[in-house]
């Protein structure tokens, strides 16, 4: 294994915590990674990692060298980049909330597949707070305002929201003519995974953004129920224009205030900070920005 190999190996040792993940990682046995590791430390005459049992870490030098090996790996990915018709290649690890998952990335998936065979792509879903470099994760797409100032944020589009609610509800509580007029209505509690709290209903008023929030019976933190809570008639919800255009055509869901429209909320594609932009997450933050533009753009002729 040559330095650049070695440098990589126990670059992915020191972000999983973990010479068998690691291993799984790279596709090599775990006795090559645990050589690589010992090898490069004779070769430096210091120890890079304390090893227990259970868990695996830097020692100050070996931190100090994971951070030399970032810099020159990422040179070298650039370097070999730079070459007329070389494209990025390896493994792609992406987290993305689920329901952006399903209605931007996997239909467009295979033509940046197609564009790029040599990437790898795998795909987790979720909303949770992500530790990317522990969890081997390169980038996460995120729907809001991105709060981890660890993270750099490359916002790759800017979703409309709707307001909503079944025709069951509206027959039992009628249609508010005013966000000021909301006595007597419900909403379905969506509870934000970054604060904790439930989110307030929010209108646009006379230019200026009014936060309303009026009594939940139910509660959810997930997507998915949120909508569906919605749809047995347990309140009002404010969700992406785009993840309500099979319920509005089927007229499970109705708009509720129309006239008083929503701010619209940022996509962020987010990676490390301390991380040089690959080129695989570079591409990858290219084409999602043109495929976003082009949902957009569909959306809006309808």
């Amino acid at each position: 294994m040559d330095r650049f190999d070695a440098m990589r190996v126990f670059s992915r040792v020191v972000e999983r915590r973990s010479f068998t993940l690691a291993a799984e990682d790279t596709g090599l046995p775990r006795s090559t990674v645990t050589d690589a590791v010992k090898q490069l430390e004779a070769r430096l005459g210091v120890r890079l990692l304390q090893r227990t049992t259970r868990h695996v870490s830097p020692t100050l030098d070996g931190e100090a060298y994971y951070q030399r090996c970032l810099s020159i790996l990422a040179d070298i990915e650039d370097a070999e980049g730079a070459f007329a018709g070389a494209k990025p290649k390896g493994m792609l690890r992406v987290d993305v909330h689920g329901t952006l998952a399903r209605h931007f990335v996997l239909p467009s998936l295979p033509s940046f597949l197609e564009t790029y065979p040599d990437i790898e792509f795998y795909m987790s879903e979720g909303d949770r707070l992500v530790d990317l470099v522990r969890e081997g994760i390169d980038c996460v797409l995120r729907v809001g305002t991105p709060m981890d100032s660890d993270m750099v944020a490359r916002r790759v589009a800017m979703l409309d929201e709707v307001t909503l609610a079944s025709p069951a509800y509206i027959a039992r509580h009628g249609l508010p003519q005013h966000p000021d007029r909301l006595d007597g209505h419900r909403m379905v509690g969506f509870r934000s995974s970054g604060t904790g709290s439930l989110l307030p209903l929010e209108f646009i008023v006379d230019g200026a953004v009014h936060n309303i929030t009026v009594p939940a019976t139910v509660a959810v933190n997930a997507a998915e129920s949120y909508i569906s809570a919605a749809r047995l008639g347990l309140g009002i919800i404010q969700i992406p224009r785009y993840h309500a255009e099979n319920d509005l055509a089927e007229g499970t869901l109705v708009h509720v205030l129309p006239d008083f429209p929503l701010t619209q909320t940022p996509v962020s594609l987010l990676y490390p900070r301390n991380r040089q932009l690959s080129p695989r997450v570079r591409v990858f933050i290219d084409w999602l920005v043109k495929v976003f533009a082009r949902q957009n753009s569909e959306n809006a002729l309808h």
